[in-house]
């Protein structure tokens, strides 16, 4: 007789709702996480809760409020005097909510009947899983099924090693304690833009040097170049084609190596230097000898469509396997395969998950890029809405942007959306919904939205799909 019905190892976004899912199943579950802090204390939530989504986004927030009022208080008659930043007050509020947030998970797991653990679990051959506690004790336990939920962890740079001072991960950067006068981030993708705009809107001179020769490839090029033009406005110095050969700390300073596009060598000094070149899965022990599951040479566990490893009973979900490494993703794929489990039907629809930048303006999109359709050859037509023209886009001192609809000529199916602009991580939520069910363009332009609201940014889009947008003339 097994000891549980399911054991989850990983309690990240897609680890502990995988959990939850099968203690509402009626399942008897573990969930073992091995997450420690810089304190050394063990927390629930993995890098979302503790050292990525949640932290960032306070932060975000904090720097975009002081941003706001140095810039637009004046324009709405308020007058403050100078605005200066506490960065200690700040850093206690973001911990304050990362604190609260993961204390919840625990009462979460609790209230579906989920046994906690913490410490780090290793699948064994026959669908047993080794436990060691954070105080080194062991304990081995059976289970009828096993779901690995390991998540990942940043990816290091040879030419620019971590030192956890000088030069820091994505995690590092949300702790500095003060405002580095000059930052370096390598990387312009997501996570490096979103710590580069934070700092930078608190004082920072920011330097972002960028290996690919193009800005958010995986992005709609028009959308990535509004957005290029609004982070050089902001004083973002984003340098493509930059590749990095060597980073050395000199008497407290960061001294970069990089080469040009053209390959001319340069150097760059800063006093911090953030390194977020992207995350691998972290999937390092958690396997014992004669398991049957697979790693790749990248160290991504290989699943089928349905997160089966191949071998009975093992799953695998999140940022451990195949996709984008995103919380939500991993999120659907838990739940999806807890409900397998329970003889239930679980599905995740890969072609509707959206992604999000949280800089200013947010970026955000779902389903195919421009370039994607026309690469497919399908016939397509495009609406685009700016946020200019928003009336309440403009009552909000946040004009910028636009939002883009893409839908096929034959049958008007919706094909991608993208947005830059005022809430456009909020705002995408409308086009995932109408992709998931199948509403086409005329879906939405036939849709009442409320007025004065962003989200008739996108109502307006879909009617610019056929040129019949009211807002604005129709080219």
């Amino acid at each position: 007789m097994s000891d549980f019905d399911v054991i989850v190892i990983g309690g990240g976004p897609a680890g502990y709702p995988a959990a939850i899912r099968a203690g509402q199943n009626g399942l008897k579950v573990a969930c073992i996480d091995e997450w420690k802090n810089y304190d050394g204390s063990a927390t629930f939530g993995g890098t979302c809760l503790n050292a990525g989504c949640i932290p960032s986004k306070a932060l975000l927030e904090s720097s975009e409020l002081f941003h706001r009022a140095q810039a637009e208080f004046a324009s709405h008659g308020i007058k403050t005097g100078p605005v200066a930043m506490d960065v200690a007050a700040m850093q206690k509020r973001k911990a304050g909510i990362v604190k609260n947030m993961t204390g919840g998970i625990v009462q979460l797991l609790k209230a579906a009947g989920v046994t906690a653990m913490q410490g780090h679990g290793k699948l064994l051959a026959g669908r047993k899983v080794e436990f060691t506690a954070h105080d080194g004790s062991v304990k081995t336990f059976s289970a009828k099924h096993v779901v690995l939920a390991s998540g990942s962890q940043p990816t290091p740079l040879k030419t620019a090693a971590f030192d956890g001072k000088h030069i820091v991960d994505s995690w590092g950067a949300l702790e500095f304690d003060a405002v580095p006068k000059r930052l370096g981030v390598i990387g312009a993708g997501v996570i490096g833009l979103e710590l580069g705009s934070v700092w930078r809107r608190l004082g920072a001179d920011v330097v972002v040097l960028e290996a690919m020769p193009s800005f958010l490839s995986m992005a709609d090029q028009q959308l990535a170049k509004e957005a290029m033009k609004h982070f050089k406005k902001q004083g973002l110095d984003i340098r493509l084609g930059a590749k990095v050969s060597g980073a050395t700390v000199v008497k407290g300073e960061v001294q970069v190596s990089y080469t040009d596009e053209a390959g001319a060598s340069h150097s760059l000094t800063v006093d911090k230097l953030v390194v977020c070149i992207g995350r691998r899965p972290h999937t390092a022990n958690l396997l014992g000898e004669g398991t049957g599951v697979v790693i790749d040479e990248r160290g991504f566990i290989k699943v089928d469509d349905h997160c089966h490893t191949g071998v009975e009973n093992v799953w695998a979900v999140g940022d451990c396997v195949r996709g984008p490494m995103l919380a939500h993703k991993g999120k659907e794929e838990g739940v999806a395969v807890a409900d397998r489990i329970a003889g239930l039907y679980g599905h995740v629809n890969y072609e509707t998950i959206p992604s999000v930048i949280y800089t200013a303006p947010e970026i955000a999109w779902v389903g195919q890029t421009e370039e994607q359709v026309k690469a497919s050859g399908r016939p397509y037509k495009v609406g685009s809405f700016p946020f200019l023209a928003s009336g309440r886009a403009r009552a909000m001192e946040a004009s910028q942007g636009f939002a883009k609809l893409i839908a096929a000529k034959d049958d008007d199916q919706i094909l991608g959306v993208h947005i830059i602009g005022p809430m456009a991580g909020e705002l995408i939520a409308e086009a995932v919904l109408a992709m998931e069910y199948s509403a086409s363009a005329e879906d939405l332009q036939r849709t009442i939205h409320a007025h004065p609201t962003l989200s008739e940014a996108l109502h307006e889009a879909a009617l610019a799909a056929d040129k019949r947008a009211i807002d604005m003339p129709n080219r």
